[in-house]
Order: structure tokens, then sequence, then C-alpha cells
């Protein structure tokens, strides 16, 4: 065997040898990893806050932090000092237990979540061989989704426990929304699930060896792209804190540093989404355009194009951020249930389809094609809609409703004619009067 296959086996070993080498790791090598993976999601946090205040600002044509440090760049590091000194009010009506739990119940699952993502190849640290991950376990994808998840139940117990009617509003369209979407999330992983075989998360990087599923499995991607926003309470789906509807949502009676840990929970949340998709469908720490034999793909370099991957899905959060409005919630939950689980189910159907009969790739874009000519034509030969004419109101450029050409105002309305009426009724049954006239004569007769 030559010394550069020894070397590239050495470097990618199969998920048995890299069980191996996470099980032999000292217990000093086990508490750096663990520390390392803790202190990406609050680092990161810092970063990303500065970051997208000034893109934000960029975007907008307006200035962002820069007072605090060079460049305004210490602004979070301010923030973070500041947060924990400021003072802690607590409603009267709060259910303090659950008060204080709640935000301990939204991060701690998010700092967890990366232990199970592979941010390299197998590596050496002060002499020993281990792999650039925390615990590789068989069902890694699993116990991230369930991570992600859990930190829903902080943000509900947060709106139920503060006593005040908008922060449980918040909470339950934190609910439905999270409900919604981890469906979506959950399905759109399954056709990367059954394209590499495993649920192990470093199986899943190994199978892109190859081909990244982003483009292999575009609808996928997509679909996750769109539900990891959905999943994170980001713009332009943050209807959970909506200020303009619910104050500042579900955390609006918090302060100090129990709102930090919401504030925490939230970017890390999107460190982990961003992360997991690029485990997922960007071929996680692999150098696009090279094989595994390149000097780019082996040692540290890895991790620089594993955060690099990670940075770019995370300038899409800051992007929609600064453009896009935010939606009606019932646009939102449509968006969910009638057009992404849909879509979804479909495409795995496809993918379980060429799954079985093992289509190659040109066979499978003919067959896409056609079918989408033949729905093409299919809309076409349709006959257009037409509504009746009774039922039929023309609009003007506005949007508003035009009024026919030959519109007659009424002179009164159905109340004024009703009113009307009323009057004359009671006029025909009073008796008549005596004119003042007569009453005036009458009235000097008698006095004479």
């Amino acid at each position: 065997m030559s010394p550069q296959l020894t070397q590239f086996l050495a470097e990618y070993p199969d998920a048995a040898e890299r069980a191996r080498l996470i099980a032999e790791d000292p217990w000093w090598l086990v508490l750096i990893k663990a520390v390392v993976v803790l202190l990406i999601g609050p680092v990161l946090t810092i970063f990303l806050i500065v970051w997208e205040r000034k893109a934000i600002g960029r975007m907008q044509n307006r200035p962002g932090p820069n007072r605090v440090g060079p460049g305004g760049y210490l602004q979070s590091l301010a923030d973070a000092i500041k947060l924990p000194f400021k003072e802690q009010i607590i409603p009267d009506t709060a259910d303090r237990k659950v008060y204080f739990l709640a935000p301990v119940l939204s991060a701690v699952p998010a700092l967890i979540a990366l232990s199970a993502i592979p941010f390299g190849p197998v590596v050496s640290i002060f002499g020993h061989r281990t792999v650039l991950q925390l615990m590789d376990l068989p069902v890694g994808v699993l116990v991230i989704l369930a991570c992600s998840s859990v930190g829903v139940y902080g943000i509900v117990l947060a709106g139920w426990a503060s006593g005040s009617p908008y922060p449980l509003f918040g909470g339950m369209r934190s609910a439905a929304q999270v409900i919604s979407y981890e469906i979506a999330m959950g399905l759109s992983i399954v056709a990367v699930i059954l394209y590499s075989g495993s649920l192990q998360t470093s199986e899943i990087v190994q199978a892109q060896a190859h081909g990244w599923y982003f483009y292999m499995l575009i609808p996928s991607f997509v679909i996750y792209v769109i539900s990891m926003v959905g999943e994170t309470n980001r713009a332009p789906f943050d209807l959970p804190e909506a200020e303009s509807e619910l104050v500042g949502g579900f955390h609006t009676e918090y302060s100090s540093m129990k709102f930090a840990m919401f504030f925490l929970a939230e970017y890390v949340n999107m460190v982990i989404v961003s992360a997991f998709c690029t485990t997922l469908f960007l071929g996680g720490w692999r150098f696009p355009f090279v094989g595994d034999d390149s000097a780019l793909n082996q040692n540290w370099w890895p991790i620089l194009w594993f955060f690099a991957k990670t940075f770019i899905l995370l300038f899409g959060f800051i992007w929609l951020r600064g453009t896009l409005p935010r939606l009606r919630y019932d646009q939102f939950m449509r968006l969910g249930w009638k057009v992404l689980v849909p879509v979804n189910l479909v495409w795995i159907v496809v993918v379980v389809a060429i799954k079985t009969v093992q289509w190659s790739w040109p066979q499978i874009l003919i067959g896409v094609g056609v079918v989408l000519v033949v729905l093409v034509l299919l809309s076409l030969a349709l006959p257009d809609k037409k509504l009746p004419e009774s039922d039929y109101v023309d609009l003007a450029g506005s949007g508003s409703p035009l009024p026919p050409l030959d519109l007659r105002v009424p002179d009164a309305t159905p109340r004024q004619k009703a009113l009307a009426k009323a009057e004359a009724k009671a006029a025909r049954r009073k008796p008549a009067g005596v004119t003042a006239a007569a009453a005036q004569e009458g009235t000097e007769d008698g006095g004479n």
C-alpha cells in the first residue's frame, strides 16, 4: 500500500474507526472539545449581533454601531456587560418557578446541539489522533432536530408564566409555528437520509464526497432553508415577537439576564440550523471542486471551509431581515401547511422512485422536462375561469372596485325612508289639532 493511500485512509476512516477514535479520547481532550462546542454559540452570537446591525445599516443607508470601540465593533461586548446589571422586574401575576426555568430551557438545548456536528476530518491534537466532533451518534440527525425543537418549550412556558396576555399570544404563535415548520424541515431531511443511507452526520458528509446534495436534492434544500428561517422565528417569520402587534411577544415581561438568555438562544439556533444545513447539503467541511486527497481537505483547513459556508447561510438571515417585511400570520401558516408540506411529500415519492428505478441523472432531467412540458400544455389547454356576470366587479387601477357608469345615488337611505314612513303613519293616527290663531281667539273671548 502506497504512503499516499495510507495517509488518505488515516484522514478519512470509516464509521467504526471514527467511533473508536472518539471512544479513545482522553478526558482532557473530551473536556477541550466540550468547552469549545459550548463557546461556539456565545462567541458567534457576539459577532453576529455587530455584523447584523452593521450589515442592515449598510443595506438601509444608515450608520450602524459606531460609538463603542474602534468602528463600533465592541458594541456586543458592551451589551453583554450591561445586561446582567440591569434591574430585574418580575410581574406579580407570574408563576415564578416556570418564569425562571423558561429561559434556561430555551438556551441550554441550543448549546448542546452542536456536539453532533462534524467540523472536520481526523487531526492530531497534542500528538493524539482524534475526530473534530464531540460525539458521533448513529442517530445524530435526530439529536440535532430534537435539541432545536426543545427550545420552543421555553418560549411557550415564558409566554404562559408571565401572566400577561401578549406574551401568551406570542408563545401560542411560536408553538404553532414550530410544529408547522418542524414537519417541513423533517420531511426535507428524508431525501438526504434516503440518498446517504444513514442518520449519522459524519456518514452524510462522507456520502457527499462525489456530489453535494444542495444541487442533487435542490427541492429539499430550498424547503429546508425556508423552514430554518421559520423555525428560528426570524424575519420575515418573526411573528411570536411582532412588536407592532404583541409589544415584544413572548419575552415582553423579561429583562436583565433572562432576556439575554432568550437573545442568546435565538442566535445560537441560527448557528445550529446553518451548521446543520452545511452538513446536510453543502458537503460539510469539504472544499468545493477538489477531491478528498487535496491538501485543502486535510488537516485543519476544513474547519475554515465549514465556517465559511455557515457564515454565508447566516448572512442570508441578515439579508432577509433587512429586505423583507413581516408576513401576516395566515399567510405564514398557509405557506407551511399548503405549500411546503405537500411539495415535500411529492418530492419524497419522486426520490423513492428514482432510487428504486436507479435512473441516471440525464434520464431524470429528461423525465422532469417531459413532466413540466405536459403540465404547461395542460395549463394552456384549460379554459380561463370566468365569473358570472352578476358577480363580476371591475377593478380600478388602485385595486378598489370601480362603480358602474349608470350608477344612481338614492335620494334617501333605507333608514331615512323607514323613519319617514313611521312619521307619516304617526301623523295619520293623531286627531286634527286646533290652529294657533283659533286657540288665541278663544283665549281672548274667555277673558272678556
